[in-house]
């Protein structure tokens, strides 16, 4: 047998807070190697990214404020799926919400755990092509300060290697978009 088809027995549940966006709970486990232990997870709805791109081959990218890190980050425009929204929904909902533009082509990517050490949650990411910005793009959430931001490829890959502010699941999707549009012009 796989050690990958060995799971742990649930001995207890417990739920520590149920927030706006998700819910925070702590799980007594036994592991198949007889160890027991407290493990804490972040129960996420999951999210959807966008790597939209301009027909001049700009990525458009979003620049905001993260509490948890105190500082503003370079991302790809995301959100949070709502109770019973598919994921291409919502990311086509976010990216006019967050960068003013609509895409007329969509090609899923597919998706990645974000963090599975702690969270539960999945990101959905998406190509979004073939781009007009909207002459009245719907309103931005309250509690978002975002400015768009413009890069080529190579603007984007350069501020990554310099170490600047950009968020994981923006790096990730960027080498994912890459590769599909590498293997579709091969």
């Amino acid at each position: 047998m796989s050690v990958f088809n060995k799971f742990p027995i649930y001995l207890q549940q417990r739920l520590f807070y149920r927030g706006r966006k998700f819910n925070f709970d702590v799980h007594s486990l036994r592991l198949h190697n007889g160890i027991e232990g407290d493990w804490e997870c972040i129960r996420h709805p999951g999210g959807a990214l966008a790597v939209p791109i301009t027909s001049k081959g700009k990525l458009v990218l979003v620049k905001q404020y993260r509490f948890a890190v105190g500082k503003q980050l370079l991302e790809f425009p995301a959100g949070i799926l709502e109770p019973k929204e598919e994921a291409l929904a919502t990311i086509k909902r976010e990216i006019q919400e967050e960068t003013g533009y609509r895409a007329n082509i969509w090609h899923s990517l597919g998706k990645f755990p974000l963090a599975p050490g702690y969270s539960d949650e999945y990101i959905y990411v998406f190509l979004a092509q073939d781009l007009e910005k909207l002459e009245c793009p719907p309103e931005q959430d309250k509690e978002e300060d975002i400015e768009v931001v413009l890069m080529t490829f190579s603007e984007f890959e350069t501020a990554i290697l310099k170490g600047e502010s950009i968020d994981a699941k923006s790096i990730s999707s960027f080498f994912m978009t890459r590769l599909f549009l590498e293997n579709i012009n091969d």
